[in-house]
């Protein structure tokens, strides 16, 4: 029999203390934890009903409502009341915005106030512009033409962030260390 206890009395005793304090400081963590799950369980079930309805409240004076939701929505943020079915009605037919992600006016079966649906297809998107007059055959919109030349906002992507153009067209930007001159054919 493997017997790995001290061989005398005193170091027994010692040992039987030790371990009698470490029950009561395990019995202790143990009280704690059941009592604080006891109260989490207490607070789920008497934790009052998610509303059905809820508008978000702006800032400033008068806090005046910004966008009506469903109770449970995501996007509603931390300024928010509950309302009544009938309010929420009251408020999206006075202009109030409704939300784009639980869409509350669909739920009241308001029709007029919801967003036109996207478009399905291809021929139910609009055409795009063309850049240059009718008569050539480029399809290029003014977009792609900004994006492609760099022009637009008076700005020029440099390889540093976006550097601004000289009124005279020349670019501005810094020499470069070990740089070739302007002289030479290099950048200045």
């Amino acid at each position: 029999m493997f017997d790995d206890l001290p061989p005398d009395l005193a170091r027994l005793l010692t040992l039987r203390v030790w371990h009698t304090l470490w029950l009561q400081r395990i019995d202790a963590k143990i009280a704690a934890l059941e009592e604080r799950e006891a109260e989490r369980e207490q607070g789920r079930r008497n934790r009052p009903p998610e509303p059905d309805w809820v508008v978000e409240l702006g800032i400033g004076n008068g806090r005046p409502p910004i966008e009506v939701h469903l109770g449970g929505c995501y996007a509603a943020g931390a300024r928010r009341r509950p309302v009544p079915r009938d309010e929420a009605r009251r408020l999206l037919a006075s202009g109030v915005r409704a939300c784009g992600h639980c869409r509350p006016d669909t739920a009241l079966d308001i029709a007029d106030l919801s967003a036109p649906p996207a478009p399905t297809t291809a021929s139910d998107r609009p055409a795009s512009r063309p850049l240059r007059s009718a008569g050539t055959d480029s399809s290029i919109t003014r977009r792609q033409d900004r994006a492609m030349t760099g022009a637009g906002h008076g700005r020029r992507r440099g390889t540093r962030g976006w550097r601004r153009e000289l009124s005279s067209g020349v670019h501005a930007r810094p020499p470069l260390r070990g740089a070739v001159s302007a002289a030479e054919g290099g950048w200045e």
